[in-house]
C-alpha cells in the first residue's frame, strides 16, 4: 500500500471532503489499490475499511459477518470513541444492531408495513404532505430554506403519518431526531438526545393505549408480540432513519440537481426521468457519511486478504457505490443512467426496511418541486452552503432557494 494512504487510517476515516459531492479523496486511492484495507479504529482496535463494490456485496450477504453493536466501534477520532457504547446505551430492539435470529423476529413484524404495495398506497398521501410544503413556501414570499421549510417538515410528516405520531409532537421530534445524528456531541449530551427521544415515544404510545389509531405504533402496542420497551425502542430506529434519510436525500439531491444545470434540464424535460433520477442520486450521493460496520466471527479469506475473526470490516458506502468496475465514469451525475444495484440501501438481511418509502418521497418530492417552481434557483454561492460533514447522515444543514 502507498506510504502516504497509510496515515488516513491509523486514527478513524477523514470526514471532511474535499469537494461536497465526492467521498474524500482517499477512498478512491484505496479502492485502486487495496479494496480491503487495513485500519486503526480510534478506540485502538484493528480492522478493516472496504471500498470495493464487489467485496463490499460480498460481506454484506455472507452470514459469517456479524452485525451485533457489541463489536462495533466508532469510525471517526472522537471522545465518543471510548465513553458511548452502541450496545448499551441504545434502546432495546434496535435490530439493525442484531443477527438471527434476534433481527428475523423484529424485522418480521414490520415487513408488511413497508412492502411496495403497500408503500404505493401511501403516494396520494404524499402527494397531499408535499403540496403543503409547497404552499407554505410560496406564503413566505419568493425565496426559503428548503431544509427547513420543505425537505425536513415534509419527511417528518411522512414518516410521523404512518407511525402515528401525532401533529403537536412533531416539531419535537424533528428538533431531536437531528441532534441523534450529530458527530460532535459529547457522550452525555448524545444520552440525553437519545433519552428525550424515548419519552417522547413514551408520551405518544400512552396515548394510544386510550385512543388506537390506524397507525404502526398502534399496531405494534396491540399486537401482543413486543414488550413495551421493545416498542420504544422500534419506533425510536424507524423515526430517526426514515426521517433522516429521506430529509437530507432531499435538500442534497436538489443541491445537487441545481448545481448541475444539463441533468436539471434532462429531468425537467422528461418527468418520467425521476424514477431514474432517483436511483442515480442515491448512488452519486450516498448520505451514509460513514458506512455500515461488519465482524467477521471467523477468519474469512476474501479477494486475497484474510479478515480474522473479531476484526470488524467498515464499508464505506459512498466510495462502494463510486467503483468504476460497477458503475462506469462514476464520478459523473447521470439521470439517464440504470443505477440498479447501488448499495445506499445496503444489502442482504439489513437492507434498508424502508427503502420503497424513501423512494416514493423523493419522487414526489423531486417532482413537486421542478414542477410548481420551474425557476427554481440557489439563492447563495455554493461554496457558502454548509455541507454536513458533522453529521452520520451526510447532506446540507440550509439550502436558501429562490424562485
Amino acid at each position: 500500500m502507498n506510504d502516504m494512504v497509510c496515515p488516513y487510517l491509523t486514527n478513524g476515516l477523514p470526514k471532511v471532503r474535499e469537494r461536497p459531492l465526492d467521498p474524500p479523496a482517499i477512498f478512491g486511492q484505496l479502492r485502486a489499490e487495496e479494496p480491503i484495507a487495513p485500519m486503526t479504529f480510534p478506540d485502538g482496535a484493528r480492522g478493516w475499511v472496504v471500498t470495493g463494490y464487489e467485496q463490499a456485496r460480498t460481506i454484506l450477504a455472507d452470514s459469517r459477518f456479524s452485525s451485533k453493536a457489541a463489536q462495533k466501534h466508532l469510525a471517526f477520532a472522537s471522545d465518543l470513541a471510548t465513553d458511548f457504547d452502541l450496545e448499551k446505551d441504545l434502546p432495546p430492539a434496535q435490530f439493525e444492531h442484531m443477527d438471527p435470529p434476534e433481527h428475523t423476529r423484529y424485522r418480521k413484524l414490520l415487513t408488511a408495513e413497508f412492502t411496495v404495495r403497500r408503500v404505493k398506497t401511501m403516494v396520494p398521501q404524499i402527494e397531499r404532505i408535499a403540496a403543503g410544503r409547497v404552499a407554505a413556501m410560496r406564503a413566505k414570499g419568493r425565496s426559503a430554506d428548503l431544509v427547513k421549510d420543505f425537505s425536513v417538515p415534509m419527511s417528518a410528516h411522512v414518516i410521523c403519518e404512518l407511525l402515528g405520531i401525532p401533529e403537536e409532537a412533531r416539531a419535537r421530534f424533528e428538533e431531536l431526531s437531528t441532534q441523534a445524528l450529530s458527530l460532535d456531541k459529547k457522550p452525555e449530551e448524545t444520552k440525553a438526545v437519545l433519552d428525550g427521544l424515548v419519552g417522547l415515544i413514551g408520551e405518544v404510545a400512552m396515548g394510544k393505549l386510550e385512543q388506537p389509531g390506524d397507525d404502526l405504533l398502534t399496531r405494534l402496542i396491540h399486537g401482543g408480540q413486543l414488550e413495551p420497551a421493545e416498542i420504544l425502542g422500534v419506533l425510536l430506529l424507524l423515526l430517526v432513519a426514515g426521517h433522516e434519510t429521506s430529509a437530507n436525500m432531499l435538500s442534497l439531491g436538489t443541491y445537487t440537481l441545481l448545481r448541475e444545470p444539463e441533468q436539471l434540464a434532462k429531468l425537467r424535460a422528461d418527468e418520467a426521468l425521476v424514477e431514474n433520477a432517483v436511483e442515480e442520486l442515491l448512488r452519486y450521493l450516498t448520505i451514509v457519511h460513514i458506512g455500515v460496520q461488519r465482524t467477521p466471527t471467523e477468519d474469512v479469506e476474501l479477494a486475497g486478504v484474510t479478515l480474522k475473526a473479531g476484526e470488524t470490516a467498515l464499508i464505506h458506502l459512498p466510495s462502494v457505490n463510486r467503483d468504476p468496475e460497477r458503475f462506469p465514469d462514476p464520478d459523473t451525475l447521470d439521470v439517464t443512467r440504470r443505477a440498479a444495484g447501488h448499495l445506499t440501501f445496503s444489502h442482504g438481511i439489513h437492507q434498508c426496511l424502508g427503502q420503497q418509502l424513501a423512494r416514493q418521497e423523493l419522487r414526489v418530492g423531486f417532482t413537486t418541486l421542478l414542477r410548481e417552481f420551474p425557476e427554481l434557483r440557489l439563492d447563495a454561492d455554493p461554496a457558502d452552503i454548509p455541507m454536513r460533514d458533522n453529521m452520520t447522515i451526510y447532506g446540507v444543514h440550509r439550502l436558501p432557494v429562490a424562485w
